[in-house]
């Protein structure tokens, strides 16, 4: 079995828990917020009137729980189309090549765009996949002032020594994540190379 095909499986294993979690925590939640409603049901029958506050209280508490089952239920239904969830994003990693405007296209099509690197917690995430992966960034409008999709300016970055550098005068106006061995492994490249792709759609 190869790197990648062991990669692939660890990933499906984790996806199978993550399902279960997912399955189990909708349940318990179902089963808390019965129960509350109940026992507050149970204390206003008890004391003989109906209070006002205790009525908010039930509204806001089956408020709070419908929100919380819709968004563990967008958290499932994401994740089993192969979405993984990190500090507070869902990120899509794509199994085939295409180059620079191709992958976002797809992002775009998913409600996403491309991979933005705001910090290193979320630099060494987009490590862990271990492949040559687009960064939604590019210079394509000025040279020499890479901007992320999203139009800001980036302001923290993780180029490897000597990049960006367009390499022998040739336009590598896309960036993206080309030694993921090293802790600083972002690369310049021409927005019309094939790489893997990474998108990215915030957790509404």
């Amino acid at each position: 079995m190869t790197w990648d095909e062991e990669n692939l499986c660890d990933v499906s294993s984790r996806k199978k828990k993550l399902y279960r979690l997912v399955a189990v925590s909708v349940g318990l939640l179902c089963m808390l917020q019965a129960t509350v409603n109940i026992s507050l049901r149970l204390a206003l029958h008890s004391s003989g009137s109906r209070t006002p506050d205790f009525e908010a209280i039930i509204k806001n508490l089956t408020a709070e729980g419908e929100q919380l089952k819709m968004k563990l239920s967008t958290f499932y239904n994401y994740s089993k189309e192969g979405w993984m969830y990190f500090n507070h994003s869902f990120y899509y990693i794509s199994s085939i090549n295409k180059p620079w405007q191709d992958s976002r296209n797809d992002c775009l099509q998913r409600g996403a765009d491309l991979l933005i690197i705001n910090s290193k917690e979320e630099q060494e995430f987009a490590r862990q996949f271990k492949r040559l992966t687009w960064l939604g960034l590019t210079d394509r409008e000025t040279e020499g002032t890479w901007k992320w999709v999203d139009g800001t300016a980036l302001n923290q970055s993780y180029w490897r020594r000597g990049e960006p550098n367009s390499f022998q005068g040739k336009d590598e106006d896309c960036g993206e994540l080309r030694f993921p061995d090293e802790e600083n492994g972002w690369n310049d490249i021409s927005c019309t190379s094939q790489n893997y792709w990474i998108c990215e759609k915030m957790q509404a």
